[in-house]
């Protein structure tokens, strides 16, 4: 032993590796140690040398005897490897930034993401570059996965920080292949590389080599997609072995395949030019053995080279066989680039290239093994060991004992036992690597997978970072403590607490294995705490008490944090039984708290907690206050309900809802009250306890109570639905109504009904500058708010508040219904306290009324100026006049006066009079008209309205000083003041209960103000330009830039005078889609020339005449050729009006605008031509380009240039109309944008189209297929393309079919177009839809001007008496194909059929509603009455029978049709054939016509050109029908013919049979019963009829899914689920199975697991887990098949079929080894009566699909043991008779008939030998059987003789 040591090589440690994520091995028995002698013990070692690296102190032995050898085959290290060295490595682990790589001997190193390929690392830096992420750039896990073989080169070998050395690789094709160039290119090479663009056909492949293009057609790499399943296209930097198909010109150009046979069969060869320069590693060759050593084995190759194979690279199954001069393959692992060492591997996972080593599986990744058997063992390296499944395995010294000192050779004999555990794997050896280690062995935890959230941890201090501080938990395991976990308070100084080298104790928080990543805590609490884990929502259920964090607290409440990152809401309300109003000042940041769980959504991920323990966890408490709310669920919210005060609160009303009989209890906050900020107040103080509130709606129900609103807007909004009852339903540009619910300095959250709730930034609060966000809008009041846009991930909404985005844009009508409700709400308040009218002070206000004359005594004048007074129709009320009402009256205290009521505020108890004379004259009264325009002067303002007085009649009217709920903010110059005068349009004339008329102020001046805001106009001009200047038009100025706004620049001038310049005024030649304002930057210096002055208030512009020129804001230019030239064209028109200005552009003139805005609620895009010409581009004529028109919004930027053509000008002629399209004409055959405007069912689509006009689309021309909804893709303001068919007297007619549209597009027209009636030929099948159901039949749409008619005995081969079952069936617009039976082109008349023999199409009525067949056979009782019949015939005259032959054959032919006359109706036509068809009946015919005429008096259908088909056919009186369609009409006709013919009874009777019996036979002719459904309808009407049939209900899914509608696949099995019986379980399963497939071919893991479970709760678990597994395995997916079978072994151990099932599975996998384990356990687990059969099923199992002779060796084993088994005895015999040679066929049979059985069971063994003789036998193998059996019959007579 001690010689054979001294020839091992040097070794030393290795390096530990990464766990990497492996899958269970197939496991070859190594027959190494099956015999002991020196050579196979030295190779043993050299195995054990080759898994680590050796330490550079141990130097090989000069003495040995074969040094040579042992220094050629040390296994590679670290030390060994150099820059440039190529090696074969597999990938392990793939991380974000690196990929880790397993190389030969136990090594590994990394390849960072920059060394993949040069086109990868491009991408890598754009996106650097552009700070967003990349579509096309794909993660390194996106590509690469475990296990793959890839080719490396060493970049640099450099030593970590903790002193191990660190392998640098790279995969970039242009370092591996460096030493290939074009030249030595061949076809048949193997080379490695990466894909650098994907191109249509096929991709570019970067194969390093310079000047030559590798091109991989698509065709060469779809099975190779399919295969490695990471998606459906090669993803850029994705690693390819790729084969050379076909060099061209010279090497430039490569043709490359990466089909995997192709790849797997690939050789190098002496043909393809290999030398040492460019030889790769991955290569398979063909190689001959020169030199076999007891540590390797020395090869030649591609017949010059040289290579060698170390100890652990020999194939296991051969390391004993191989002998010089045998030829084997070998794979290239490694080459040195200065040494040129070829080191090769003959194991054969390496000998197929694009395979992949065996791995381990996880299951084995840190198993401790209990007894390992040494098989050798080494002093420099460690010991081999066999595991107890036979594999070998390695460990390294320092792993074989706890310290050097302890170590104890003697221990590590061969054969001897040791307990161990497995702690790594080498992938490029495959062999495991374990540890000795009692500590290891012991380890809790070894890699990151096995530590559990929760768990309780003990580790070392590592460091203290800024972050945290880390801990050491094992060798392979770190994890952060961060700072807050330090301990249960914040530590400012942790160092003084913890020092390196500690022991701590703490709690894991979160564990990410695939990160590696260990987050713990050192709180105290949190790790001593013997509360529940809450570690995920689904946990989390109401009622649970547990210990969490605070990492954030506000003045909404507390957010506490769980583990695993869950986390909570605590708000402010449960933060404690007494209120908290600042929680942040309570509660801090990582403070460990016990909460209560209160209420989880898992799904949202949202939580609601409570700090308040003693309350919750019984619910008993709580029942008892609100049963009724929990169990009746009637409080809907928008449910209105009347409500009772019980009690007034600071903050609001509690009430009891009346119709709970006052037991359910509800709070109405103040806030609710009304719409009005001042009537909420108002109202809380008016009301009482006891006082009934009237339609009060329910807001919220939250559980502790029901919130209430009295919100008129609110309410409406829920009644008129307009609301958004969940986030899916929120579309931006909506207009919703809500209410404050809390205003931020940053903005303001608004909350809608339905709790959903949304925040409109500072900016988008108000037209006006917001300062203070506090001043613009109050918690509770009403508010409109527009969405702007929604973040779906994290359900957050954004509102815009501004009047000019929510208001409909008429001010004058909105702030009148504003008016309105106020008032009506003061005039209930009244009613309120007119129903008390206890108190004097509670009569005043309800009497005092403005515009009343009251009778005063002056009790004080005030110092500024006001008076106070008294009144005896007023008590306890505040009488005031203020200084301005008492006119210039000087008055004293006592003094009487008279005075004119102008309001009384009832919350301050004041009423305001004036003593003005022009108020108190009596003047004549006019007659006032409504909408009538008035000056007036306002008297008073009120918080909500201002009184006013009309300068002509002195009346009292009242006008709204908020235009819009939004409009709640005004500066100072905007608010009206007592004595201005305003202009009001009066809205209301009559009296009323309010005292005062009701007006508005006029529109016209608010509008001018509410436009500049819109315009965003900042109130910085205002203030700054109100400044005389004495600049004059054509002045030159310098000034400096201030601020650069989209569509113009504001510069100072000096100090206080600010000017403006237009995006229009800066250059001269504008380029179109620029931004000229963006030319200026703020600071820079500019020269410009004022051209014009604009109103500080208006905004308008002013002439140079206008006295206010002097106060304007100067408009100025920098253009340069305004600076040189003169202005004198600018004066000409500066000054005029805006309608002359508009007048100088020109219809079709072109212009450079500049955007300004897209208005979404008017659809225009508003822009500005010069300063003072504005103009619209209505949507539909920004573009041609549907996307662009769908979003106007995102496509047009504030301040771009467009170029537009004039238009006109609009209808208030202050805008130009422009178009971006140019000026369309909508002539025939155009293809132009519209924008659908109706949806007509069964009718069509009208389509507004550029320019304001409208177009049809019928339903014909939606679409090239028709379909069953042609309607259902189309909703209002949809944008379409459409070709225009049609312009005549102003009716456009449009298509939307793609071959109009797109005539070069090759797809098929499925529906073609019928324009007229020549394009129908006879013979043809149509589709089209019903029109109408008429008693002549039905009407079928072909297209827009043609219709078709059914008669009914070609709608249907079954005899229908009703005509509403007609009408079901064939509703208005049903889709249906029908054939053409005939055309008459002169009457555009077409006959058509849709009996299912015509069309190949189901029959229209179901065979399930039982209707009688033409053809159904009559009772022998009828048969006998018709044979009478018939008799009786023969005696009818010769005349009389022709006819009734004539009426016979008149059913199956086609009618015969005649022109009619030009002024004839087609009713006649119809009577008419019946004559002419009825030739020898004309005499009768005539008098039949003329009884018509006499019968029906109405007056004949007038019709131009013949018969017309129109459904008003269906208003006509039909006197006859036009033929015999149905019984009705024949006995009609049959009423009518009567007395003619004077028939008896028993002749009609027998006519009417005749004619019955031939439309059955005609019907019978016409079914087909093998005729497949082909639409929805039809299954629908076959489930119908068989519900309980699965076949069907599969069949119906299938047809959906042939159609790709995967979700109504879905929404049929679900249907079918619900609809077959409990009782049919099989059919139930049958459907769970189809679903099963369905998931799994076309949902998600997570769809298909859903539906799993579901399956298993309603159907026998055993067999929903076979059939998943069987899907599985069809499919492809062994991965999950396999741990679907451990599951099932684990749950159903007991069951037989579940472990032959396994069997079979991994039989057909090729897993021989993994099967006979298999039958092991299976033993194990089942009883022992079920042994034998177990054992004969593996059996028979092996010989279909593994290895016959095991297979045999089992049936041998089990009769040996169980002879008497006859049944085995045949199973066996029937196999070897199929498989078997007929030597052992026949030895079976020979022991059989020898064995002591039964007579019987002997007679049948004897006749299966005769049978088997003389099929496959000779006579004289037939004579011996019978011989044999006449022996044994003998024996048997004989014994029984004795």
């Amino acid at each position: 032993m001690a010689s054979m040591e001294e020839n091992f090589p040097r070794g030393g440690t290795q390096k530990k590796h990464t766990e990497g994520k492996t899958a269970k091995p197939k496991i070859e028995q190594d027959n190494l140690f099956d015999i002991h002698h020196e050579e196979q013990t030295q190779k043993r070692k050299r195995s054990q040398g080759d898994q680590g690296k050796q330490r550079k102190k141990f130097k090989p032995d000069k003495k040995a005897t074969s040094k040579d050898n042992a220094m050629n085959f040390e296994p590679l290290t670290v030390e060994a490897l150099c820059e440039g060295m190529l090696l074969l490595g597999c990938i392990k682990e793939v991380n974000d930034f690196e990929l880790v790589i397993s190389l030969p001997n136990g090594l590994s190193g990394f390849v960072p993401v920059t060394q993949i390929s040069d086109a990868y690392s491009k991408m890598l830096s754009e996106q650097v570059a552009k700070g967003e992420l990349l579509e096309d750039l794909n993660s390194l896990s996106d590509m690469y996965s475990p296990g793959t073989l890839v080719r490396c080169i060493v970049t640099s070998v450099e030593k970590s920080a903790d002193g191990r050395q660190s392998i640098k690789l790279s995969i970039n094709p242009k370092k591996v292949n460096k030493g290939l160039n074009a030249s030595a290119l061949a076809s048949g090479m193997l080379l490695s590389g990466l894909v650098s663009s994907v191109e249509d056909h096929g991709y570019l492949i970067d194969i390093g080599v310079s000047g030559t293009n590798a091109f991989l057609p698509r065709q060469k790499a779809q099975s190779y997609i399919k295969l490695v399943k990471k998606g459906p296209d090669l993803k850029i930097g994705q690693n390819l072995n790729c084969v050379i198909e076909e060099v061209k010109n010279e090497g430039r150009i490569v043709r490359l395949s990466i089909d995997r046979s192709e790849v797997a069969a690939s050789l190098a060869t002496e043909r393809q030019n290999w030398t040492l320069s460019n030889l790769l590693p991955g290569l398979v060759v063909k190689a001959r053995v020169q030199k076999v050593a007891p540590l390797g084995i020395t090869l030649s190759f591609l017949s010059s080279f040289t290579g060698l194979v170390d100890f652990m690279h020999m194939d296991p199954k051969k390391s004993l066989n191989y002998s010089p001069n045998q030829v084997v393959k070998a794979c290239i692992l490694s080459i040195h680039p200065t040494s040129k060492v070829v080191r090769l591997t003959l194991r054969q996972a390496f000998l197929h290239p694009g395979g992949s080593p065996n791995q381990l599986s996880s299951d084995r990744m840190g198993a401790v093994v209990e007894e390992s058997t040494v098989k050798a063992f080494f002093k420099q390296f460690g010991a081999i060991f066999e595991l107890d499944d036979g594999s070998l395995a390695f460990a390294r010294l320092k792993h074989l004992s706890k310290t050097r000192k302890s170590f104890k050779p003697a221990a590590f004999k061969t054969g001897c036992k040791h307990k161990c555990r497995i702690i790594d794997y080498s992938l490029m050896d495959e062999m495991c690597i374990l540890s000795l280690k009692y500590q290891i062995i012991e380890a809790q935890f070894l890699q990151y997978q096995d530590v559990h959230t929760g768990d309780v941890v003990k580790g070392k201090v590592l460091a203290l970072k800024p972050i945290g501080m880390q801990v050491k938990v094992t060798d392979g395991i770190k994890g952060l403590v961060p700072s807050m976990h330090l301990a249960d308070m914040i530590l400012k100084q942790p160092e003084k607490k913890y020092n390196m080298g500690d022991e701590v104790r703490c709690r894991v928080l979160e564990c990410r294995p695939a990160e590696r990543k260990l987050i713990l805590t050192l709180k105290k609490t949190l790790v001593q705490s013997k509360l529940p884990v809450l570690s995920n929502y689904e946990e989390a259920k109401p009622g649970l008490i547990t210990h969490g964090f605070v990492v954030c607290a506000r003045e909404f409440g507390c957010i506490v944090k769980f583990y695993n990152d869950v986390k909570g809401l605590v708000p402010k309300n449960e933060l404690s039984s007494e209120p908290v109003s600042c929680p942040e000042e309570v509660f801090h940041e990582g403070q460990v708290v016990k909460v209560v769980v209160l209420k989880c959504e898992p799904q949202q991920e949202r939580l609601l907690l409570s700090f308040k323990l003693t309350s919750k966890p019984v619910p008993e408490g709580k029942r008892e206050h609100t049963p009724k709310k929990n169990q009746q669920v009637k409080y809907e919210i928008g449910e209105m309900v009347d409500v009772k005060v019980l009690k007034k609160k600071e903050n609001g009303l509690e009430v009891s809802i009346l119709e709970d009989e006052g037991k359910v209890i509800a709070s109405l906050p103040t806030v609710y009250l009304s719409d009005f900020v001042a009537n909420c107040k108002l109202l809380w103080h008016c009301l009482q306890e006891g006082d009934v509130l009237p339609r009060v709606m329910c807001l919220s129900d939250k559980g502790e109570h029901i919130i209430l609103s009295r919100k008129s807007a609110v309410i409406s909004a829920v009644q008129e639905e307009q609301v958004v009852r969940s986030f899916s339903e929120i579309q931006p540009g909506m207009l919703l109504t809500g209410y404050v619910r809390n205003v931020m300095p940053f903005g303001v959250f608004v909350e809608f009904p339905f709790g959903l709730t949304g925040l409109a930034p500072k900016m988008s609060m108000s037209d006006k500058f917001v300062t203070d966000t506090k001043d613009h809008f109050v918690v509770g009041q009403t508010v409109i708010a527009k969405v702007m846009s929604i973040d779906e991930e994290k359900q957050r909404v954004l509102l815009n508040l501004k009047v000019s985005e929510c208001s409909s844009g008429n001010s004058a009508v909105e702030s009148f219904a504003l008016l309105s409700q106020y008032f009506k709400e003061m005039k209930e308040i009244r009613n309120l306290l007119r129903r008390r009218g206890e108190s004097s002070m509670a009569r005043s206000l309800c009497e005092l009324m403005p515009g009343k004359e009251l009778q005063l005594v002056v009790q004080d004048v005030k110092e500024d100026g006001s008076a106070l007074f008294s009144s005896s129709g007023v008590t306890g009320l505040t009488v005031t006049a203020t200084r301005y009402h008492l006119g210039d009256k000087s008055i004293v205290p006592g003094e009487k006066a008279k005075g004119l009521l102008l309001h009384v505020d009832a919350l301050t108890s004041m009423v305001y009079v004036s003593l003005r004379e022009e108020l108190l004259k009596q003047r004549a009264k006019q007659r006032l008209t409504e909408n009538s325009l008035h000056s007036a002067i306002v008297q008073h303002i009120a918080e909500e309205f201002a009184v006013v007085s009309l300068l002509e009649t002195g009346q009292l009217a009242a006008i709204p000083i908020a235009s819009h709920f939004n409009d709640t903010f005004r500066f100072d110059s905007e608010k009206l003041k007592v004595g201005q005068t305003v202009s009001v349009t009066l809205k209301t004339v009559k009296g009323n209960d309010h005292g005062v008329l009701l007006a508005v102020q006029d529109p016209a001046k608010k509008n001018v103000f509410v436009r500049v805001r819109k315009e965003s106009e900042t109130a910085l001009e205002e203030t700054l330009t109100a400044v005389k200047h004495s600049l004059s038009l054509g002045d030159i100025v310098t000034g400096t830039v201030k601020s650069v706004k989209p569509t113009h620049v504001t510069v100072t001038i000096d100090d206080k005078l600010t000017g403006s310049i237009h995006a229009s005024r800066i250059l001269d030649e504008v380029p179109i889609d620029s931004f000229p304002t963006y030319t200026l930057k703020a600071g820079q210096k500019v020269t410009a020339r004022v051209i014009g002055g604009r109103d500080v208030n208006t905004h308008r512009y002013l002439p140079i005449t206008h006295p206010h020129f002097t106060r304007s804001i100067p408009e100025l230019s920098i253009r340069p050729s305004e600076i040189e030239g003169k202005v004198t064209t600018m004066l000409n028109h500066k000054g005029d009006c805006a309608l002359k200005k508009l007048g100088l552009y020109k219809v079709g003139q072109t212009v450079t605008c500049f955007v300004k805005k897209y208005n979404t609620l008017k659809n225009w895009l508003e822009v500005e031509v010069t300063p003072d010409i504005r103009g619209r581009v209505p949507h539909l004529l920004l573009s041609l380009n549907t996307k662009v028109l769908k979003h106007p919004e995102k496509n047009f930027k504030n301040g771009q240039a467009l170029c537009a053509t004039v238009t006109g000008t609009d209808v208030t002629e202050t805008n130009l109309c422009l178009s971006l399209t140019g000026i369309q004409s909508l002539e025939q055959g155009i293809i132009t944008v519209g924008m659908v405007a109706k949806v007509t069912p069964h009718v069509g689509l009208t389509i507004t189209l550029p320019g304001g006009k409208t177009g049809k689309v019928s339903i014909f021309h939606l679409s090239d297929t028709y379909t069953e909804k042609p309607l259902g893709d189309f909703r209002i303001g949809k944008i379409v393309r459409c070709y225009i068919l049609s312009n005549e007297n102003g009716k456009i007619q449009l298509s939307l079919r793609q071959s109009r549209l797109n005539p070069k597009s090759s797809n098929k027209v499925e529906d073609v177009e019928i324009t007229c009636i020549k394009d129908v030929k006879k013979g043809q099948l149509v589709r089209g839809y019903v029109k109408s159901v008429t008693p002549s039949g039905v009407f079928f749409g072909l297209s827009t001007s043609l219709l078709g008619r059914i008669l009914f005995q070609n709608v249907s081969p079954y005899f229908v008496q009703k005509h509403s079952l007609y009408e079901k069936y064939l509703p208005e617009g049903k889709l249906l194909t029908a054939k053409v039976l005939g055309v008459n082109r002169e009457e555009n008349h077409v006959e058509l059929s849709l009996l299912p023999e015509d069309t190949g199409m189901p029959s229209i009525l179901p065979e399930s509603l039982g209707l009688p067949r033409y053809d159904a056979e009559e009772e022998k009782k009828e048969a006998e009455e018709r044979e009478k019949r018939e008799e009786l015939k023969k005696l009818k005259t010769k005349r009389k029978r022709g006819n009734s032959e004539s009426e016979q054959e008149a059913k199956p032919k086609k009618r015969k049709i005649r022109p009619a006359d030009e002024n004839d109706s087609g009713i006649e036509v119809y009577c008419r054939e019946e004559e002419e068809d009825d030739q020898e009946e004309e005499e009768a015919a005539k008098k039949k016509s003329k009884q018509i005429k006499k019968r029906s008096e109405v007056p004949r259908l007038q019709v131009s050109t013949g018969f017309t088909w129109d459904e008003d056919m269906n208003t006509v009186d039909v006197p006859v029908p036009s033929q015999k369609e149905s019984s009705e009409s024949e006995e009609e006709e049959e009423d009518l013919q009567s007395k003619l013919k004077k028939q008896t009874k028993k002749e009609k009777e027998l006519e009417k049979e005749k004619m019955e019996k031939e439309l059955c036979k005609l019907e019978a002719a016409l079914m087909d019963p093998s005729r497949q459904p082909q639409t929805a309808d039809d299954f629908d009407r076959l489930v119908l009829s068989s519900p309980n049939s699965s076949i069907l209900w599969l069949q119906y899914m299938a047809f959906h899914l042939q159609a790709t509608e995967i979700e109504k696949a879905r929404a049929v099995a679900e249907r079918a689920l619900k609809t077959i019986s409990f009782r049919e379980e099989q059919e139930k399963l049958n459907v769970w199975v189809a679903l099963l497939n369905l998931e799994n071919m076309y949902g998600t893991e997570e769809t298909l697991m859903k539906v799993f479970e579901r399956a298993v709760q309603y159907n026998e678990p055993q067999k929903v887990f076979q059939h998943l597994c069987d899907i599985y395995a069809n499919s492809e997916k062994y991965k999950q098949a396999e741990e679907l079978y451990h599951t099932m072994l684990k749950r159903f151990r007991q069951e037989k079929s579940v472990w032959l099932k396994y069997a079979s599975f991994l039989l057909k996998q090729g897993q021989t080894e993994a099967t006979h384990r298999l039958l092991e356990r299976a033993l194990k687990a089942l009883p022992t009566k079920e042994h034998v059969d177990v054992i004969s099923k593996f059996a028979q199992l092996e010989f279909r699909f593994g290895d016959p002779e095991h297979a045999k060796a089992l049936f041998e084993s089990t009769l040996s043991s169980y002879p008497k088994r006859t049944d085995i005895w045949s199973i066996y015999m029937d196999i070897m008779i199929k498989h078997g040679s007929q030597k052992e066929v026949r030895d079976i049979f020979q022991r059989v008939i020898h064995l002591s059985l039964a007579p019987k069971r002997m007679k049948f063994f004897f006749k299966r030998y005769l049978d088997y003789e003389k099929k496959y036998g000779t006579t004289e193998t037939v004579l011996a059987v019978k011989t044999a059996a006449l022996e044994y019959v003998e024996a048997k007579s004989s014994l029984a003789e004795s």
